[in-house]
């Protein structure tokens, strides 16, 4: 039975890691774009909501390109279990990068950011979780 759980779990556990200059804190709503990108993965069929976790951690000691302080970056990284076909992470990545873009695309336009959204599939043998939230989903 456990096995199964595992199998089953592999493909699940989309989770979005947020990392991003402190320096941007003044210039967008961090939140608001915790919340752009978590509903917009959750809008996406291959990502199941009740694996879903999107969190975000800016750093204040941080150097970009030739260390002027202006220079900002956001750094995505969506966290999955192994599994999915290329296509499939391809089409996942493309969306979720370009809902990245489009919510800096004002501060883009005209201050110097590095941004990136990059998968990282997990190895089902170097991983653990418990979790209930299925269960809870399901009475809501």
């Amino acid at each position: 039975m456990l096995n199964y759980i595992f199998r089953f779990c592999e493909k699940k556990m989309p989770h979005q890691i947020i990392e991003y200059s402190s320096n941007l804190e003044t210039k967008i709503d961090i939140d608001g774009l915790v919340a752009a990108l978590h509903n917009r993965a959750a809008e996406l069929e291959p990502l199941p909501l009740a694996g879903l976790r999107t969190r975000a951690f800016g750093s204040t000691q941080f150097r970009v390109a030739d260390s002027d302080p202006n220079n900002a970056y956001i750094a995505v990284y969506l966290r999955i279990g192994k599994g999915r076909e290329e296509d499939t992470r391809i089409a996942i990545g493309q969306t979720l990068h370009e809902c990245l873009c489009d919510y800096v695309k004002e501060i883009y336009d005209h201050d110097p950011i590095a941004l990136s959204y990059e998968i990282q599939e997990i190895e089902p043998s170097a991983r653990w979780n418990t979790n209930n939230l299925r269960e809870h989903l399901a009475r809501r």
